[in-house]
């Protein structure tokens, strides 16, 4: 999709900081600023560099400082809130174009200038042009100056960080930084700069932090003339031409739009913001994906929920596969990393879903590939998790004598309503949640299908998943208010409605009747549908959170108490879809429902859909501004709408 904004888009410094863009490099490593030409929080940067993929981050160039001196005068083009004032570039911002790479144009006093930007695939390297047109009676020169950190993201310079430059080489915490231009790389006196974050100041974080800077490029252009500064900044002592970095990227953009197959403009536009996303895992030498920018890691949960939209439904079949090795290799007495390890540290196995999820992405697979030589691969790693979680394993996660799957205890937090802040848990959902036997029922049925073409018998299979279907029946449904409970414990929580619930009919194989499932996704809509997500939490809950912001503490408070969360709003359209048999009028209302998530495409991070928003009014986007199960799940409805992947084929689930 082609993304203009304009003048009215910025009218101040604030409102051009609202929205970012984001590249990503295959390796972990990005390149995300304000649409305005500056960043608004710590962890933004030109060049995010990966030294070991995906997760050790290098915020090397923090941001560009661009100025214009047209005779006498110096401009800035950058826009930048400072501990000590502002950098005004956004009165001069024309228009921001972006068609998967970020384009600006600015006019300055007879002045007009180009800027674009490129990040090369799997390097640490970013590409910038600058293509200026002088139409003033005297010379103009363009000046940009790159402030640096060299420190891991996040973190901010210590006192007395060193920054040396040796010919065209930046050096500093044993990290190298290339630089190549066609213009002028002049050396400077080491200096610092006071910066302010108001992202993360309204969130509750470090509100400021200092950069550093040793250097400047330059480029004179004379009256009447036109001239290009270019510059590519690398970690890697080679660099290709600027105009290749930027062709190649481009070439990139167009092959995983048209990859996908789709033809709604908004679905190709998430194909493209799905690859920012996959990313090389050096520990395994497989594929991984992360879960959100600019503040996830690759974890498991999030990759089993966001890959079959993110790899399967964009035709990456080969990476999909990838990943489910990465992680095949990890399982341990039938669970998957939660978190992985680095280095020497051990991974995390705090998760009940991710294993479940993990066979269901086996099976979306495998239908859609036929490899049946990969199932026989993943079929002894997927009996393996139901043997363990039949007997017993981990984290009190077990198979009770009613057939239903029980999980978590202590402080765990163990399905993805996961925060604990100290010794409180604010959705201590221990007991048997209605999303993991839903994943229960639906592993079950898929182990009893793919049993015979592994050489094994899928009848014991089939005689649980029967058990399983006749107690949920019995004990989740609430004829009172016309949908599931949240889960059973013996507690209030039982009957708080949420949104877990839409997976129970969402799911290639469920138990629930069909007048019943109809009656859910009818209640979901009434009470927990935005056009941007659903609430985690019923607004007439007593424990419901309005907003979400404020210190880590209020936060965490409110992450599942109400606060609108993208990704299962995928869910429940694909609910509504079947429940509705994929008929023509139901795919035409929620055509026009993506109208939301089609302007939340604008907002933000463009071209992407954030992490979550506030519960009562959800506008703006909080959280993470980029994150792949909200990105994957969308573009799993594009596909239903479309009549593709399987969705509306009344034998493919049939039990």
């Amino acid at each position: 999709m082609n993304f203009i904004y304009g003048k009215q888009d910025f009218p101040n410094l604030r409102r051009g900081q609202e929205t970012c863009w984001l590249l990503t490099n295959g390796l972990g490593g990005f390149s995300a600023q304000t649409i305005t030409g500056g960043v608004s929080r710590c962890d933004q940067a030109v060049l995010m560099a990966c030294t070991q993929p995906p997760n050790r981050r290098w915020n090397l160039i923090h941001r560009l400082e661009e100025a214009l001196t047209v005779g006498e005068t110096a401009i800035h083009l950058s826009a930048q809130q400072l501990e000590d004032g502002e950098e005004d570039g956004w009165r001069w911002l024309s228009t921001f174009r972006w068609d998967g790479l970020p384009c600006w144009r600015y006019h300055v006093r007879g002045v007009e200038v180009e800027k674009r930007l490129a990040m090369a695939f799997e390097e640490n390297t970013v590409a910038v042009t600058y293509r200026i047109w002088n139409d003033t009676p005297e010379p103009c020169t363009l000046t940009v100056t790159p402030w640096m950190l060299f420190v891991p993201k996040g973190a901010e310079p210590q006192p007395g960080q060193a920054l040396t430059l040796e010919g065209n080489v930046i050096s500093a915490e044993g990290l190298r930084l290339h630089v190549s231009t066609n213009g002028t790389l002049v050396p400077r006196p080491l200096r610092g700069q006071w910066l302010r974050y108001e992202d993360d100041a309204r969130d509750g974080r470090r509100g400021r932090g200092q950069a550093l800077s040793n250097c400047c490029l330059c480029q004179t252009v004379p009256a009447g003339a036109e001239k290009v500064l270019e510059a590519v900044f690398s970690t890697g002592p080679e660099t290709r031409p600027v105009g290749d970095i930027l062709r190649a990227a481009r070439q990139r953009v167009e092959g995983l739009a048209d990859l996908c197959g789709l033809e709604s403009p908004a679905a190709r536009q998430l194909a493209v913001s799905a690859d920012a996303f996959l990313s090389r895992r050096q520990s395994t030498g497989g594929k991984t994906i992360l879960a959100g920018y600019p503040l996830f890691e690759d974890w498991g949960r999030d990759t089993m929920i966001a890959l079959p939209g993110c790899a399967l439904t964009t035709g990456r079949y080969q990476d999909a596969k990838s990943i489910l090795r990465t992680f095949m290799a990890y399982e341990r007495e039938g669970l998957l990393p939660n978190l992985f390890p680095e280095g020497s540290a051990a991974p995390e196995y705090n998760t009940v879903d991710a294993a479940l999820l993990f066979i269901n992405d086996v099976y979306l697979y495998h239908w859609r590939t036929g490899d049946d030589a990969f199932l026989r691969e993943a079929y002894p790693v997927m009996a393996r998790i139901v043997a363990c979680y039949r007997r017993g394993t981990a984290h009190g996660i077990r198979q009770d004598g009613d057939g239903l799957l029980t999980a978590g205890e202590g402080l765990d937090q163990v399905t993805w309503m996961d925060v604990r802040v100290g010794d409180i848990l604010p959705t201590p959902r221990h007991g048997k949640p209605v999303e993991v036997n839903a994943y229960w029922y639906n592993a079950l049925r898929i182990l009893e299908r793919f049993a015979p073409l592994a050489g094994a018998d899928g009848a014991a299979y089939g005689a649980m998943a029967e058990r399983t279907r006749r107690f949920f029946r019995e004990n989740f449904w609430m004829e009172d208010k016309h949908c599931l409970k949240d889960l059973l414990s013996g507690t209030r929580a039982d009957r708080q409605i949420r949104c877990n619930q839409i997976w129970a009919v969402s799911l290639p194989f469920t138990m629930l009747p069909p007048e019943q499932e109809k009656q859910a996704v009818r209640t979901v809509f009434a009470r927990l549908y935005t056009p941007v997500g659903l609430r985690t939490l019923d607004p007439e809950d007593p424990e419901f959170h309005a907003t979400y912001g404020g210190p880590q503490f209020q936060r965490d408070m409110a992450y599942h108490q109400g606060t609108v969360w993208a990704y299962p709003l995928g869910a429940y359209y694909l609910a509504y879809l079947k429940t509705e048999g994929y008929s023509a009028a139901a795919k035409e209302r929620v055509r026009r429902q993506l109208d939301g998530i089609e302007a939340a495409l604008r907002e933000g991070c463009v071209g992407q859909l954030p992490e979550i928003y506030d519960g009562g009014v959800p506008t703006f986007s909080r959280g993470c501004f980029a994150q792949a199960w909200s990105v994957g799940e969308l573009l799993r409805v594009y596909e239903a709408l479309e009549g593709k992947g399987g969705y509306g084929l009344p034998s493919l689930h049939k039990v």
